[in-house]
């Protein structure tokens, strides 16, 4: 069993940056890959980055690509996505996913899913 708690989102404006983590208990952290999806409401949640157990791959959407990173630090159980040059249409919840499926053509999302953390991008 995994346990996600995420935190980091609030209100920003267009073209400031968010740090997002997802902590992670249950299991051995490094062992696993782990990813970030967000939803808006009325629309599917979408995948938005992945990161490997070792932390040395990642995938990105395309649409976040050269402005997101994820990372990890496993001593910290700890994934990030650093959010920068933020636009009105990254609003969303932001979800952290734990024992995904990683594989070279990209990532597919376990049962395991945090609470969530609302980034709001005003324009």
């Amino acid at each position: 069993q995994v346990q996600l708690v995420e935190s980091g989102g609030g209100l920003v404006q267009a073209g400031d940056s968010l740090r997002l983590s997802c902590v992670a208990s249950g299991g051995t952290f490094s062992w696993y890959a782990m990813g970030w999806y967000r939803q808006v409401p009325g629309k599917e949640r979408e995948f938005v980055a992945a990161v490997s157990g070792s932390g040395y791959n990642t995938h990105y959407a395309d649409s976040v690509k050269g402005r997101f990173t994820i990372s990890r630090d496993n001593a910290k159980n700890t994934v990030y996505l650093q959010v920068n040059s933020l636009k009105p249409e990254d609003t969303a919840i932001y979800y952290c996913n734990a024992r995904g499926t990683f594989y070279s053509g990209g990532y597919l999302a376990s049962g395991y899913w945090g609470q969530g953390t609302q980034v709001t991008v005003s324009s």
